[in-house]
């Protein structure tokens, strides 16, 4: 018996005017970055940075996000039918046979090519604004969990990336496919994200001056795709090619992203004790007695 699973038939929409269509992925998505540019204003305020690079940063990294995302979409999951439809990338519309076409929104956004796109784009950022890059990548990868659990959020408003069909208590029938309990792997990601988060804030707030040089950049890159490739063993594949993969196209995406962001660790915790040990050095020298001789 199904009596305990969760029944889940929520409208995308939030609310349709005029064929102008509000719905809670984008919501969520224009939310998640709120919050998160919330919270670096905490941060540039402990940093000491000024508030103004908040908002260049805020611009570059919208656009980042979204072209990367929008881009990863049509080149990895669906190049053949973008290639042949290529203003459809950055359009919103969906063109017809007899040449007339229909606001659809974006149907379609790869968190690998946000990821990619952001990088870009804080590369870009840092040389307008000099700011050190590794240091904003860290700044920055401290609130990217945010994001992350905003889009699977929209993802589930959506019933949209469903899990495989199974029998656990907490299984979600997505009305809107079909009436098979499956796994809620929106629901997974978003909370390895939200502890993700959790454990970062926790680092910055009690040993910032210890962990430096791209080393946030680096756990939060390596922490959020080694759960992303896990939990993709929970999921349905998303386009018919992947069927006839061993390893579908999230998780061969995330492996790079889990071997750059390890690189990062241990470069950022090299760096850092390196340059401890310096200033440690530093100050016993400081403090060793001056002598002299007399000839």
């Amino acid at each position: 018996m199904n009596i305990n699973f969760i029944h889940w038939n929520i409208d995308p929409e939030l609310f349709n005017l005029f064929g102008f269509s509000l719905r809670y992925y984008g919501v969520l998505f224009a939310g998640g970055i709120f919050l998160s540019a919330a919270i670096l204003r905490w941060i540039f305020r402990k940093e000491g940075i000024e508030l103004d690079k908040l908002d260049t940063l805020t611009i570059y990294g919208l656009v980042g996000i979204f072209v990367g995302a929008r881009l990863g979409h049509c080149l990895f999951y669906d190049p053949d039918y973008y290639f042949n439809h290529p203003l459809e990338m950055l359009l919103p519309i969906q063109f017809a046979e007899d040449g007339s076409y229909q606001f659809t929104g974006y149907l379609g956004l790869a968190s690998h090519g946000g990821v990619a796109g952001l990088i870009l784009a804080l590369i870009l950022y840092s040389r307008v604004t000099k700011q050190p890059l590794l240091n904003t990548l860290d700044l920055i990868a401290i609130v990217a969990p945010i994001g992350g659990i905003c889009i699977r959020l929209g993802n589930l408003m959506n019933s949209e990336i469903i899990g495989y069909p199974t029998n656990v208590p907490w299984a979600f029938v997505f009305e809107r496919e079909d009436q098979l309990p499956r796994h809620p792997a929106q629901l997974y990601e978003a909370i390895c994200y939200l502890l993700i988060f959790i454990l970062l804030i926790y680092l910055y707030k009690t040993r910032r001056s210890q962990l430096r040089y791209g080393f946030f950049f680096g756990l939060t890159t390596s922490l959020i795709f080694t759960a992303r490739f896990f939990i993709e063993f929970l999921k349905e594949r998303q386009v018919a090619f992947e069927e006839q993969l061993v390893l579908d196209m999230g998780q061969i995406l995330s492996i790079p992203f889990i071997v750059v962001g390890i690189v990062f660790v241990i470069y950022g915790l090299r760096k850092t004790k390196s340059e401890n040990a310096l200033e440690l050095d530093k100050e016993i020298n400081a403090q060793s007695p001056i002598t002299s001789s007399v000839t």
